[in-house]
């Protein structure tokens, strides 16, 4: 089957097609306000007070998101604090993006007439590249030209029974057709990661997930806890999971059964096609903007029941530029929230739907939303300031 999406000069294929202002601040906002068509990134942290290593994921993660293939075009604004880091330099940015085939405009407040003359000269500039962008059509492309990343929450008993496997059908057929899949969230595969392991396409990546597990469950004792004591957290004890060594089996669901290619650092892209396991942390949107740094161009969270009484899952695209897909196959939690849910796998339990249909009823609703159509997340405008996945001492 294929998708209807955005053909761009370095051969990949966007499923939306945005032009992204970056880094955060006033002048990104401003300019997004005024024009439609724009993103931009809103996180609580420019650079500021971290370390090298911190700054250089910060980049790492700007940079992914200018070079994400569904963004057509990219301004980038050198008022922000973090511009004054080598590693956040705009101009180093700017080329950095540049080089991955994107038409980039740099706005300098020392050039441009302040942030004033910043947001009127990049209201501007937008206004074009939109317009530009928008006489692009969507082609026929290959399943191949699909990159997916996905993580699961408020896990419980029927994540590990319907939802996660129904994303692991999926990801197998995007995987069999060319296509790249990532599985994130190190705490949420210990206790598994021996089967992980046992899938790795050699040695050196079967250490490398063995290592990555070790280096989190060290990190949790250096503090003094272990973290098989505060993992599952409540709302997955309330939704029926004993253990973390239960929760991580479940999880693992969603790696569906092909080769693990990989094991890659947060907002880090892959030299390849093929399933590959992200290195990060659990935390529930950071995750999504990671995934589309590296290239994903549509995520999903797959949502269970814990703890979730009372919300209404009003949030808009935590991965920026990638439409945003809330699924589940928690009854309750799908009629408490049918106005925001787009795929329900719920069917396998209740109605004794086969697993392999739920699955392919989950490919085709992706195939949907690749080719055009929203997802239920991006009919809002709101989204919550993303807590970026940086691990050292702040200073």
């Amino acid at each position: 089957m294929s998708f209807l999406g955005y053909q761009r000069r370095n051969g990949s294929v966007g499923t939306r097609n945005y032009v992204l202002v970056i880094p955060q601040g006033i002048i990104s906002k401003s300019i997004c306000d005024f024009v439609a068509g724009t993103r931009t990134i809103l996180t609580v942290d420019h650079g500021s007070g971290r370390t090298a290593n911190d700054r250089e994921k910060i980049a790492r993660v700007l940079i992914g998101l200018g070079r994400n293939p569904n963004v057509a075009s990219v301004i980038l604004h050198a008022a922000s604090p973090g511009v004054g880091y080598p590693e956040l330099r705009a101009e180093r940015l700017a080329d950095e993006i540049a080089a991955g085939g994107k038409r980039v405009e740099l706005l300098d407040p020392v050039k441009d007439g302040g942030v004033y003359g910043c947001i009127a000269k990049g209201i501007q500039l937008a206004r074009r590249m939109v317009h530009e962008a928008s006489k692009l059509r969507r082609v026929e492309a290959g399943d191949e030209h699909l990159c997916l990343g996905v993580k699961c929450g408020y896990s419980d008993t029927t994540s590990g029974i319907a939802g996660n496997p129904a994303i692991g059908y999926l990801f197998d057929k995007v995987v069999k057709a060319g296509g790249t899949a990532f599985l994130g969230e190190t705490t949420e595969i210990i206790g598994a990661e021996h089967f992980l392991a046992k899938r790795a396409a050699n040695p050196q990546v079967a250490k490398a997930i063995l290592d990555a597990v070790a280096h989190r469950e060290a990190m949790a004792k250096s503090t003094g806890v272990d973290i098989r004591t505060i993992n599952p957290i409540p709302a997955n004890i309330k939704g029926g999971l004993s253990s973390l060594e239960e929760k991580s089996l479940g999880a693992i669901h969603k790696a569906g059964t092909s080769t693990v290619q990989g094991v890659l650092q947060y907002g880090e892209r892959p030299k390849g096609k093929g399933l590959y396991f992200v290195d990060c942390w659990m935390g529930s949107y950071s995750i999504f903007a990671g995934y589309a740094a590296a290239g994903a161009n549509l995520v999903m969270f797959q949502l269970g029941g814990g703890g979730l009484a009372g919300r209404e899952l009003m949030e808009g695209c935590p991965a920026i530029v990638a439409p945003f897909l809330w699924c589940t196959a928690n009854p309750k939690t799908y009629e408490m929230a049918k106005d925001n849910i787009d795929y329900y796998s719920g069917t396998v339990i209740t109605d004794g739907e086969d697993p392999q249909e739920a699955g392919e009823r989950l490919y085709r609703t992706v195939i949907d939303i690749a080719s055009g159509t929203l997802s239920k997340s991006e009919t809002l405008t709101h989204t919550d300031p993303i807590d970026l996945c940086l691990e050292e001492p702040r200073f």
